[in-house]
Parts: C-alpha cells; structure tokens; sequence
C-alpha cells in the first residue's frame, strides 16, 4: 500500500466501477444490515474519495484489495462504515416522544418499579448519532426527576460510526444547533464558549455524567449491555435495513426490555408488517406486555 501521494501531480478523483461497488454493497451489508442499491453508488463514491486521499491510494480498484485483506479489513473498514452512516439529528428532534414519554411512559414504569433509589430507570438511545438525543433524554429526565424525588435514571447512548461518538461524547455544539431547545432549559443545562469569536455552547458536566456512549453494531448477536432497559429510542434508523434485518434487530430489543418497557421509533418508520410481541400504544410507540 502506498502511504503518501506525489504532490507534484494534480489529484483526479477515482471512478468507481459496478463489480467494486457490488464487493463494498455486500460487505456492508454483512457488517451493518445496511443494504445499499447500485442507485447509491454515486453517493459512495464521492463519500469515499477522502479515504482514498489518506490512504494514498488512486483507484478504488486499490482500495477494494486493501479493504479486503486482511490489514486491510482490520483497520480500514471501521471507516467505510463511518462514511456510509447517516447521522441527522437535531435536540428535541419529534417533540410528541419525550411529552409522550413524561406523561405517560415514565409514570407507568415508576408504578411498575420498587425502590426507585437503588434501581434507576435504565434508556438507550440506540443510534445517537452526535449526541442531540441522549443529552435531550437527560434533560428530559433530569426535569422530571426533580419533581419526582427518588427517581434515578441511567442513560446508554451508542452509535456504530466511531467519528460521532467523539463528537457526542465532547458535548460541544454550535449555538445555532440549539436552537430546539426550550431558553429556560439552554440557561440551566448549557454552558457558553469563553472564545467570543466562536458560537459554541457545552451540556454542563452533571447532564454529561448522566449518560455513557459506547460503540454497538446492531448486527452483533449479542448488544454487550448486560442492564434490561425501561426505555429504548431508535429513531430513523431502521429504515435503512431491509425486513428480514428489521425483524431480528427488533427481536432483539424485545428482548433487551423490561415487560412494561417502552420502544421509539421514527416518526416515518412502523413495526406493522413485522410479526412481532409489540402493543402499539401511541404513533411510533410500542410496549412490551
């Protein structure tokens, strides 16, 4: 493999053609449950054209050999996944959950619960992106809590794509990107950038202590979290996988709620045509019976 380009030749960006598009297409698939059409090949080309830059590579031809050696495969493929991940998110982002979620959900798992001390409420925001959603579950619950003494909460947040999780664990935002926020809870859970020529804001430190990021691939067998979930938001991600993936990955949350727990999903995704245990109980929120 080459590790640096000549930089005395200008840079042309690579082509990709179909039978290497097809390898990255099932290798993709495997991996994350993504599938992706040969209408996406556009899309993968030019988001791969950074790769092939810092790897000093000039064809896709070259990249597809090191990708699937097996160096190749160790190290480089954790970034093709990073560039086929979509994260769009946005604080607060389908505001009727987190109403639905202090009005009915939370008051019916606090019934259901004894000892709310020494046993938290546990949520996992699976697939949170740069952060806007775990930190909108924490102030959501850190409102709520303060008007239900002894409740406790502990929020799981993972992403597959290693680049936002940086970002979500850093906690720091453009302003702009705040915009969601209720202005009474930007004073209480925000911090402003001392730098006056930048707009960036932080989640104050005991909001960040409220949740834990990990890295998790929805299509491992095992998710690696040993806590039964209350509550798990997974919104506007499985769209993206076909219906057999649909049907195992939300086996898989059936299992990993509590009975009485709650499941979010996108405002444009349903669980109808899925032979699943599932009650609908509101639109895009179903409970383990």
């Amino acid at each position: 493999m080459k590790t640096e380009r000549n930089n005395l030749k200008p840079y042309l960006p690579a082509t990709m053609k179909d039978p290497e598009f097809q390898r990255f297409s099932a290798v993709i698939y495997d991996y994350v449950g993504i599938k992706m059409p040969l209408s996406k090949k556009i899309m993968l080309e030019g988001r791969l054209q950074k790769r092939l830059k810092v790897l000093g590579l000039a064809t896709f031809e070259e990249y597809s050999e090191f990708v699937f050696n097996q160096e190749g495969h160790d190290s480089e493929l954790i970034h093709l996944i990073d560039v086929v991940t979509t994260n769009k998110t946005d604080f607060f982002r389908e505001p009727a959950h987190f109403e639905f979620l202090t009005k009915v959900a939370l008051p019916n798992i606090i019934s259901a619960k004894r000892n709310m001390q020494r046993e938290p409420i546990q949520v996992w925001s699976a697939g949170c992106s740069t952060g806007e959603e775990p930190y909108t579950l924490a102030i959501v619950l850190s409102e709520f809590a303060a008007n239900h003494p002894g409740v406790s909460t502990a929020i799981t947040a993972s992403d597959i794509c290693t680049q936002v999780l940086k970002t979500a664990k850093a906690a720091i935002y453009p302003e702009e990107r705040t915009d969601t926020i209720p202005l009474n809870l930007k004073k209480k859970y925000l911090l402003r950038s001392r730098e006056k020529t930048r707009s960036m804001v932080r989640i104050i430190p005991r909001l960040r202590s409220l949740v834990s990021f990990r890295r998790i691939n929805f299509m491992d067998n095992d998710f690696g979290i040993s806590e039964k979930m209350d509550i798990i938001f997974c919104r506007n991600v499985v769209i993206y996988f076909d219906k057999p993936t649909q049907q195992i990955l939300m086996e898989k949350f059936y299992r990993q709620l509590r009975p009485g727990g709650f499941l979010f999903i996108g405002h444009s995704e349903t669980l109808s045509d899925l032979d699943l245990k599932f009650k609908l109980v509101a639109s895009t929120v179903y409970m383990k019976e």
